[in-house]
């Protein structure tokens, strides 16, 4: 196993105040970081006091976006324990991503390893409050002084934390969704189904379109014939429609959610029937006019589950569910979060504790 160097701070910070914690803006004590050369492979593993990075201005970050991060929280339960959820998930998700961006990989034993020693050294950051947890960036980049596009030779990996609250302001309740019908965020064979900061540069500007006109986030249609729809916002998207879940499959440009891995497994141990198909924005139109869409959520690691209340489709405004909280989603919801934070039994073994 890695061997991991640990250096605690000796000017620890106060902790935040629980009832406005926000999303990534508060930062805990520490950071790890860890080098990598094409010579030495990884090494330098260290837990160190959080401070800014030193890097050369012509890195390979910064001008080919050599670049990938990861995204998981840890929850503290009632009592009193901190634990992961599928942080293995993570880990392989991080390397596929890695391997599509031609960056180093970590072995997957090491990576775990890695992040749970992080969280026990980090663990008191993680709140107390109902619906805070810890949230979890590991991130990974190349560094070589080299302003030429080449394969990587440098890297550095590194995790930080920020306590968190409510990705949405809206909470559990229902957000508004307009269709993205110009910009696309990915084609297939591109790095669509990659986490890496691009993909989310690209989304940019539709998002800000959306939020200016009062929306929460875009819904993206596909890169090449512009009809079939991939994901909402920074989330997977799923839809009950007459009494069947749709979620559009991994066709190579849809970032593969653990979330939506979980929410997919939990759906049908529940007995409803699950299709990871191509569906289009006029399947979609025909559900809403005929009044057999019945539900509509995105699920990201940020949000768990986030319903679809409106969308905005060319202008014109579609309520779904009444713009209430289906049941379905509902219960998708209480069954993730039980787990995460401990509330109910975890038959998947998803949960991982920390000591």
């Amino acid at each position: 196993m890695i061997d991991i160097k640990i250096e605690l701070t000796k000017n620890p910070k106060q902790k935040p105040d629980e009832s406005n914690l926000g999303f990534g803006k508060i930062f805990t004590d520490h950071m790890f970081v860890m080098d990598y050369s094409k010579e030495k492979g990884w090494y330098d593993a260290k837990i160190v006091p959080f401070e800014n990075l030193s890097l050369h201005p012509a890195a390979t970050v910064f001008h080919y976006g050599a670049e990938i991060f990861e995204g998981l929280k840890a929850y503290r339960t009632k009592n009193n324990e901190v634990q992961l959820f599928r942080p293995m998930e993570n880990m392989r998700r991080l390397n596929r991503s890695a391997e599509r961006l031609c960056l180093p990989t970590i072995p997957e034993e090491d990576a775990l390893h890695i992040l749970k020693t992080f969280v026990s050294i980090e663990k008191d950051w993680t709140p107390h409050s109902e619906g805070t947890s810890l949230y979890l960036r590991p991130f990974l980049f190349g560094c070589d002084p080299f302003l030429g596009v080449h394969s990587v030779n440098t890297a550095k990996y590194v995790i930080i934390a920020s306590p968190v609250g409510s990705y949405y302001k809206e909470g559990i309740n229902p957000v508004t969704i307009m269709i993205e019908t110009e910009d696309v965020r990915a084609v297939r064979g591109g790095t669509g189904e990659a986490k890496c900061g691009g993909n989310y540069a690209a989304s940019t500007r539709a998002g800000e379109k959306a939020e200016k006109k009062g929306y929460s986030q875009v819904l993206w249609l596909d890169g090449v014939e512009r009809k079939y729809i991939e994901e909402v916002g920074a989330m997977n998207v799923m839809f009950k429609v007459n009494g069947e879940i749709v979620t559009p499959k991994l066709t190579g440009s849809i970032l593969p959610g653990i979330t939506r891995k979980s929410c997919i497994e939990v759906l049908r141990d529940k007995g409803y029937t699950v299709n990871e198909r191509l569906f289009s924005i006029d399947e979609l139109m025909e559900a809403i006019e005929k009044g057999t869409l019945e539900e509509a959520w995105g699920c990201g690691t940020a949000a768990v589950v986030s319903p679809i209340g409106h969308f905005d489709i060319n202008g014109k405004i579609y309520e779904i569910n009444g713009g209430k909280i289906g049941e379905v989603t509902q219960d998708l919801y209480d069954t993730l979060t039980g787990i995460q934070w401990g509330k109910i039994e975890d038959k998947y073994n998803w949960i991982c504790k920390i000591d």
